[in-house]
């Protein structure tokens, strides 16, 4: 029979698409207002991977990575989805953009080993955590590199994506070079 132990903490992760740049500033000092300061940001890299969001966002959209620099409870993470999910809401309400949802906030966190992202709606590769929250991991990293999976999203398979989530390792074991 295995010990039962508490987690290893992980570095909280937001995703944050938008394709107004004040929407992008606005969430990031919101995610560490409440969650600290960020340990890396990346550039808001060009989202044209999909045209999902485009009926409720509107075209020409960017997407934005945060994450924070002191590692938190894995389990927290569906009081965190809950949060990004008020905050997309608010901002919505407090901004006169004709998109329905001007702002989108997709946490998750990264261990050495993984990328786990919080989703709302339940699938097969899913599991779920509580609060109506579920959890996938995303991508895994092995063998010195991020390996995607058949139900990874296409931008999160993107090699400047992974290249700053390879970078951010290094906040949870600074000698994780790769």
């Amino acid at each position: 029979m295995g010990t039962i132990s508490p987690p290893k903490s992980v570095l909280l992760l937001v995703a944050i698409s938008s394709r107004y740049a004040e929407a992008l500033d606005w969430a990031c000092e919101r995610i560490t207002s409440e969650f600290g300061l960020a340990g890396a940001v990346s550039p808001a890299f060009e989202f044209t991977e999909t045209d999902y969001y485009t009926e409720t966002m509107g075209t020409d959209l960017k997407k934005q990575l945060l994450v924070l620099a002191t590692p938190i409870d894995p389990g927290g993470l569906p009081g965190v989805k809950r949060l990004t999910n008020v905050w997309e809401a608010e901002y919505a309400a407090a901004t006169s953009h004709p998109e329905s949802r001007p702002l989108n906030l997709d946490p998750g966190y990264l261990t050495l080993a993984k990328l786990v992202l919080a989703s709302t709606k339940d699938h097969a590769h899913r599991i779920y955590l509580s609060d109506g929250i579920y959890a996938e991991v995303t991508l895994s990293y092995r063998a010195k590199a991020w390996h995607a999976f058949d139900w990874t999203y296409p931008d999160f398979r993107r090699t400047d994506f992974q290249a700053f989530f390879t970078e951010c390792r290094k906040l949870l074991r600074p000698t994780a070079a790769n």
